[in-house]
């Protein structure tokens, strides 16, 4: 019986390997050529990625001694080719260097242009849009600034103190004090948003007859570790 079951089992392997034989091994070759291909795709993009990355770190340095056409040059390659994140650093530096060199009207075109590609990391187009709006803020109906910026004015939001204090802006622009104050305080009281955006924002909020000082005793100077008397 023993004998009669491995024949049988022999024989329908044979039928098995006769009938798919071919197709299970173009399935496995076509498996194991995916997996290469997985392989070397993610090791070319982490080497791209680096070179990116280092290439930016050069344009930084330029433009941090003040070499800005040096600093441009070194960008322009990088803002058409590679990483989308790269990609959209380089282009968010190339702007902000038209911007230093007093090219408001191109550096807002830039920026636009970061904002509005959806191949863009999401913070990168928030930042682009405040960026955009920010210089163009003196030309831009209020309605328009409120608008674009309102959704990342909310607490929480990695941009609030910046897109907050633009619609702010804007409010005040619409004579709408009784929106703007409320703004300011939460946007001084949020510990989140920086240091100097929430000390100008707790100005502006006490100067529109809102209170936006959370820590009474530091605002009047006091330490809050009093010395004890000397006895």
């Amino acid at each position: 019986m023993r004998e009669v079951d491995d024949a049988l089992r022999e024989d329908q392997f044979l039928d098995v390997w006769q009938r798919w034989g071919m197709i299970i091994v173009v399935v496995v070759l076509a498996g194991l050529a995916a997996l290469a291909g997985w392989l070397w795709y993610g090791e070319n993009r982490d080497s791209v990625a680096d070179k990116a990355g280092e290439e930016l770190i050069v344009a930084l340095d330029q433009v941090e001694a003040g070499q800005l056409d040096a600093g441009a040059k070194a960008l322009a390659p990088l803002t058409t080719e590679g990483p989308a994140g790269p990609r959209a650093a380089a282009r968010m530096m190339q702007a902000g260097i038209l911007a230093e060199q007093g090219k408001a009207g191109e550096a807002v075109k830039l920026f636009a242009a970061v904002a509005a590609d959806n191949s863009a990391p999401g913070p990168y187009r928030d930042l682009a849009k405040i960026r955009e709006v920010a210089l163009s803020f003196d030309t831009l109906p209020p309605e328009q600034v409120i608008a674009r910026l309102k959704p990342l004015a909310v607490p929480g939001n990695a941009w609030f103190g910046s897109a907050g204090e633009l619609v702010g802006a804007a409010y005040l622009k619409q004579n709408r004090a009784d929106l703007a104050g409320p703004l300011f305080a939460a946007i001084a009281k949020d510990k989140g948003v920086p240091q100097s955006i929430r000390s100008r924002t707790q100005q502006l909020a006490g100067l529109l007859g809102v209170d936006a000082v959370t820590d009474p005793e530091a605002a009047a100077g006091i330490s809050p570790v009093a010395q004890a008397p000397a006895q």
